[in-house]
């Protein structure tokens, strides 16, 4: 049974997914990895580096508008191909087993499922708001038990915008019924998809930042956070 609470002015938290609630990272390393030796290639520190900055180059080169899903998910691997020297493995394979391989694994962010059981037992309603892939972020929603606690998750890819775009936003809402911007609040790790994204779209924004980086964006957040934790007294 839910525990009744009365509550300020938050009802609704929108959830950024990766690197938020799950440790993306984390993930990405072992999917990285794990293909790099399926493909019969060597992986190091310094590869990984390289390739965790070209695809953080191509994210946010969608966020902007520049390219479309559709060419982030094998120009990443090119890029990476070509900068390596690779030759005779399709970028389009390898894209197509990390992504099968990045859904297939999930490791929790601060107790992220237990702070948001919490919330759901005190009646706040909770969605997901997330650019990743459609087919890998709902395969990691549901073998992580997710779905089970929020009331929807909204992918970029079915939407038909990225965050931080202000269409995004308007497509969830609308799906949200009878949920007004006042009443919610975004709580993400990145500057530029989940706060730019919450500043346009009118909702208030929590940025989850664990280790302290500077908001070089120079953005007005509504709250900072160091601890998924800290989320509920927020709320209060």
């Amino acid at each position: 049974m839910g525990i009744a609470i009365e509550m300020g002015r938050f009802t609704t938290i929108l959830w950024d997914l990766d690197q938020t609630i799950l440790d993306f990272k984390r993930s990405q390393e072992y999917a990285l990895s794990y293909c790099f030796e399926k493909m019969g290639l060597q992986i190091n520190d310094k590869i990984h580096a390289l390739y965790v900055a070209i695809n953080d180059n191509y994210w946010e080169r969608l966020e902007k508008g520049e390219i479309t899903k559709e060419e982030l998910f094998a120009g990443r691997y090119r890029t990476l191909f070509e900068k390596l020297n690779i030759t005779g493995i399709s970028p389009e394979k390898m894209a197509k087993l990390y992504q099968e391989i990045l859904g297939s694994v999930y490791f929790f962010q601060d107790e992220a499922d237990k702070v948001i059981m919490q919330l759901k037992e005190q009646g706040y309603k909770q969605y997901i708001v997330t650019n990743g892939f459609l087919k890998t972020q709902a395969n990691k929603i549901r073998i992580s038990g997710l779905d089970k606690l929020v009331d929807a998750s909204f992918a970029s890819e079915e939407i038909g915008y990225p965050k931080p775009r202000k269409e995004y936003f308007d497509a969830c809402f609308a799906r949200m019924k009878g949920i007004t911007r006042e009443e919610c609040i975004l709580v993400g790790d990145s500057l530029t998809s989940d706060m730019q994204g919450g500043i346009g779209a009118g909702v208030a924004t929590c940025w989850y930042n664990p280790t302290g980086k500077a908001n070089h964006l120079h953005l007005a957040i509504d709250h900072e956070i160091r601890d998924l934790h800290e989320v509920p007294l927020i709320l209060q």
